[in-house]
């Protein structure tokens, strides 16, 4: 074989070789986040370079990593590359793959919309807009008018020219601004929550920043997606159960209410060394309602707020709504301060539903959890304690979660007021600060103690009324107590009758 041919061979060779190399190491980008999968700056994918510029307190903020193939959805126009029409003020996306780093140079700038003419304008600016709208309403009459002397709009109704097209470019492109924009558009008032593929694209994309809260399974974050801040419940693998309960939960159909902890997301991640659990819900700044309780007070108009708030997200998990795309009935079995959030506003969110159960009306039965959790024993009902509650029936568990919300009631009751207590734990002069099993028993059962009911409640109307609430909600006998949907009737009386404004 002569020089020239060897040459030839040995080229295309190479080529071969460079080109097996470059699909081995896929798509190398730039990148400036913290985590581990981003050392050196540098990060590879199978999918495309992504870069972002964000508007935070004035001040644009530049992102740039990897998006892999999987994550983008859909794959022909991945809502992830896209600029939002309604936030384009504050977020800029562009992504490509044209070439190694390539999004290194994409230095993309926010720029603010023109501000609109004010009183000083002349009136030569303002003349020729207004003739040139009054040429186009004159035109559009006069389309119509034509239209419909010609039969024409009865034939076409109000159909667009292309439904097909339409639809199929609303479904695969979805514009949208929020995760709650996105929930709105993809649930068709459902419900139940986002589709998973859009689930783990959204679970990918988010950045941890701070840690906010730790419990027996596992650590909860503060994330950020596209400028938004998420909570974001780490599991540990040995609660897996419990991370596939409480997300199954939240996607139950038609369970989204305004007081009910927002559920976004649920993906499983792994970090390298193990796999870990995400559950994403809304963020709310104010944390717990133990929390707030305890570096807070509240007047009687917050107290009232909060209580028919609970109140309210508690008869909806217990009500059933009957139809094709119905609700099962729903008990919490955990309501505690520690699971209830504050919202901005300062009403409340009930969250934490891994240990709820479900009741099944067409075999009357209930959908217990394959978990070795039980409830917090300090908020335990009677009849849970002394294993005297039928477990088989539905209604015990709503019983039980109605003795829990007296408690947090009374919780709540004792920091309002014109001198307020120091906020105490139920029971907290009756038990250890850990109780045991026995301790609770003894307690509520044998003694058939109930927390103690200051003598300054008596004399405000407030505090009067809701103790007499309370009292209904934690009565020995299960059958004696109220209804979720009997308190939240009587806690909007309350409103109503000392005229507080909700």
């Amino acid at each position: 074989m002569d020089t020239f041919h060897r040459r030839k061979w040995l080229l295309l060779l190479i080529t071969i070789v460079w080109r097996k190399l470059d699909l081995v190491n896929g798509l190398k980008c730039y990148c400036n986040s913290d985590s581990p999968s981003c050392p050196n700056s540098t990060c590879e994918t199978d999918g495309f370079c992504y870069a972002s510029t964000t508007l935070e307190n004035g001040i644009q903020k530049y992102s740039y990593h990897c998006i892999e193939l999987k994550s983008l959805i859909p794959i022909e126009h991945p809502f992830s590359c896209s600029t939002t029409r309604t936030r384009n003020e504050s977020v800029v996306i562009e992504c490509c793959k044209s070439h190694d780093m390539c999004n290194r140079d994409l230095r993309l700038e926010i720029h603010k919309k023109p501000a609109e003419p004010g009183t000083s304008a002349t009136a030569w600016q303002v003349v020729p807009w207004l003739m040139g709208l009054m040429v186009l309403g004159v035109c559009a009459a006069i389309s119509f008018w034509w239209a419909k002397r010609s039969g024409k709009v009865k034939e076409r109704g109000s159909r667009p020219l292309y439904p097909a097209e339409e639809s199929l470019c609303e479904t695969r492109h979805p514009i949208t601004a929020t995760i709650r924009d996105m929930i709105e558009l993809t649930t068709s008032g459902s419900g139940s929550g986002l589709p998973l593929l859009v689930q783990r694209s959204i679970a990918r994309q988010i950045q941890l920043v701070d840690i906010i809260g730790k419990g027996r399974f596992g650590e909860v974050w503060r994330g950020r997606w596209r400028g938004e801040n998420v909570a974001v419940k780490i599991f540990s693998s040995r609660e897996e159960c419990s991370w596939f309960r409480e997300a199954e939960i939240y996607q139950t159909v038609m369970l989204r209410h305004e007081n009910i902890l927002g559920f976004i997301a649920a993906d499983n991640k792994d970090n390298g060394t193990w796999t870990q659990l995400w559950l994403i819900t809304d963020y709310h700044e104010n944390g717990s309602l133990f929390d707030f309780l305890t570096s807070r007070t509240i007047d009687s108009n917050t107290l009232i707020k909060m209580s028919l708030s609970i109140a309210t997200g508690l008869a909806h998990l217990h009500m059933d709504i009957v139809g094709t795309k119905g609700k099962p009935a729903i008990a919490h079995r955990d309501l505690k301060s520690k699971n209830i959030l504050v919202k901005s506003n300062l009403t409340c969110v009930i969250g934490d539903l891994g240990l709820a159960v479900r009741h099944n009306v067409a075999s009357d039965s209930v959908d217990v959890p394959s978990t070795n959790r039980v409830g917090t024993k300090r908020y335990m009902a009677p009849e849970v304690l002394d294993e005297s509650m039928d477990s088989r029936q539905f209604d015990p568990y709503k019983r039980s979660d109605v003795y829990s919300f007296g408690l947090v009631l009374w919780e709540m009751a004792r920091r309002c007021g014109v001198m307020p207590d120091e906020y105490q734990p139920p029971y907290y002069d009756c038990v250890p600060p850990d109780p045991s099993l026995d301790d609770m028993r003894r307690v509520v059962c044998l003694e058939k103690r109930r927390p103690n009911v200051p003598n300054r409640w008596h004399s405000d109307i407030v505090l009067s009324a809701i103790s007499k609430v309370m009292k209904e909600c934690w009565y020995q006998n299960p059958a004696a107590r109220l209804t979720a949907l009997r308190i939240k009737k009587t806690l909007a009386n309350i409103a109503t009758a000392d005229h507080i404004k909700l």
